[in-house]
């Protein structure tokens, strides 16, 4: 086995999430009617929102009077000098986008619905603008297109939670929601996981990166795009050494490690365990694109075969995985930070031996057992903490929230082993509405009424047992696409076409899908269950609240 070959490409989906549809006509002036080509069979307008977002509507000359609006995720509100590792060269965008995909929209005009997208006035952090300019461009559509009767919202990653927030908003005037791979109910809970994993990684393995608390304007900025560079490089030694690790069986620390890790008497613990230590405390997956946790070279009863699914896949899960939270932490903090006015992350209560009390003895042997792990931790909480400024917490927690309440059909869909957007806060939006259903069967039999259906649907793609693969030396192959169930918002165009689906048929019969026909729908898009009883780990957030 020769793990120290793996490809060193890591998989940051950052860039390619996104990505936007290519409708890039110029918007007209703010306020103005949407200009409309006139064009028969498709019908492509443009405009642009009072706030000057520009937006994108498609309307097939067969309207059946159904409008889909999609709402897109996040997007980095800074450019990334092209000399950042992976994600270099990215460019502020406000390009309309009104599907999650060509495909997509395409099935959706040849069943006579109408499809529209904005690309909102700000990228980065925007759930309050995102709603308001959902709002008016629903109202926009409906003054263009008189026949309109029904308005389905939708959306991904930080477009799922405009979504949720905007179905609260405006209530039964929209037909059904469907809130895919949302962010959690509020920007902290988001950046914990992120923070967390970013802060363990300058506390193990390059105290040089600054993670947060980052200064106002283009001192800021440089000190954020340093911290990306970092980031990655760290990721990159740690890669390497994980693999000399698993190689030799003798632990590889990156250079940039402080010698206070050595001091404490962690120097004979692998770094693989380190790593996996602070994405178990952080909430991220050890599931990833590339890595199950089950499978290793060679014949199933091998030591290599076994040693490598117990105690390397799990990092490298992490690794993975983790590119993208820290990726996510750096730049999302520096948003959040510049609308808030301060530093927002605070670690400074936080208990990292309870909040990860539950994985520790599930990977006793990845962490290299209960004293390493003791360790390990006992260093964690010696460390300095990061400390926030309290005026820019207050103000980040007065940006919008979602908070659960559920009064149009809606569907959810997730991967298991999202690194961005956990699939615990769709767990979340079904606790929160389980307690309102009940209340809601209480009533109507106090009444005398029907229990009435649940308008909520969860579907939560999961991952295969075996998807890791290797090459003739035994490398981890690293270049193929994401398993199911992983990365962000990955999702396949007949998994998402089932969706559309099931929104069409709620927003018709006023109720969701439900029993045969539902499981039918669900097994056809294939990988996806919707079983009542699964339950995905809450996000740290949200179980140490």
């Amino acid at each position: 086995m020769n793990i120290s070959k793996m490809h060193k490409k890591i998989a940051v989906l950052g860039a390619t999430a996104l990505a936007a549809l290519a409708f890039t006509s110029a918007p007209t002036a703010a306020h103005a009617a949407p200009a409309c080509d006139g064009k028969v069979p498709i019908n492509s307008c443009v405009g642009a929102t009072s706030d000057g977002a520009p937006y994108s509507m498609i309307v097939p000359a067969n309207f059946n009077g159904t409008v889909y609006l999609w709402s897109h995720g996040y997007r980095y509100n800074v450019d990334v000098p092209a000399a950042i590792p992976l994600i270099g060269g990215y460019k502020i965008t406000n390009t309309p986008e009104p599907g999650p995909g060509a495909a997509v929209i395409q099935y959706l005009l040849g069943k006579g619905y109408a499809v529209m997208g904005s690309g909102f006035a700000r990228q980065g952090w925007n759930g309050d603008s995102g709603v308001a300019t959902d709002v008016e461009l629903i109202n926009t559509f409906k003054t263009q297109f008189t026949k309109t009767t029904k308005v389905i919202a939708w959306g991904g990653s930080l477009g799922g939670f405009i979504t949720q927030s905007l179905a609260e908003k405006l209530g039964t005037q929209l037909s059904a929601a469907a809130p895919l791979c949302m962010a959690t109910s509020n920007v902290e809970a988001e950046l914990k996981m992120a923070g967390d994993f970013l802060w363990g990684l300058k506390t193990f393995f390059d105290p040089s990166i600054k993670a947060g608390n980052y200064s106002a304007g283009a001192a800021g900025y440089a000190e954020a795009m340093a911290d990306l560079g970092k980031v990655f490089t760290v990721m990159g030694k740690l890669q390497k050494g994980i693999g000399t690790e698993l190689a030799t069986g003798k632990p590889s620390w990156p250079d940039t490690t402080p010698a206070s890790v050595t001091a404490a008497g962690l120097g004979a613990v692998p770094s693989r365990s380190a790593l996996l230590l602070i994405g178990l405390m952080a909430g991220l997956p050890t599931q990833s694109a590339h890595f199950d946790g089950t499978t290793g070279p060679g014949s199933a009863n091998s030591s290599s075969y076994t040693g490598f699914a117990l105690l390397g896949s799990p990092a490298l899960g992490v690794l993975e995985n983790g590119t993208n939270a820290a990726a996510l932490a750096i730049l999302a903090t520096l948003d959040v930070e510049g609308q808030s006015g301060g530093a927002i992350f605070d670690n400074t209560k936080t208990d990292y031996s309870a909040q990860m009390a539950s994985e520790a003895s599930t990977y006793s042997a990845a962490l290299s057992g209960s004293t390493a792990t003791a360790g390990m931790l006992a260093y964690l909480a010696a460390a300095p903490r990061a400390t926030a400024n309290p005026a820019a917490v207050t103000k980040m927690r007065s940006l919008l929230q979602w908070t659960g309440k559920i009064s149009v059909p809606t569907v959810t869909m997730v991967g298991v082993a999202d690194p961005i957007t956990p699939a615990g806060a769709s767990t979340y939006l079904a606790n929160k509405y389980a307690d309102q259903y009940a209340a809601q069967i209480k009533a109507n039999l106090k009444a005398h009424m029907p229990r009435g259906s649940s308008n909520l649907v969860s579907i939560y793609n999961l991952t295969p047992t075996h998807y890791t693969t290797f090459d003739a030396a035994g490398s981890p192959v690293t270049s193929t696409p994401a398993a199911n169930g992983t990365n962000h918002c990955n999702f396949t165009t007949k998994q998402l076409i089932a969706v559309a689906d099931m929104l069409a048929y709620a927003s018709t019969n006023g109720k969701n899908l439900s029993g045969g026909p539902l499981l039918t729908a669900v097994r056809k898009m294939g990988g996806s269950t919707v079983d009542a009883k699964f339950q995905a780990a809450l996000p740290k957030y949200y179980s140490q609240d």
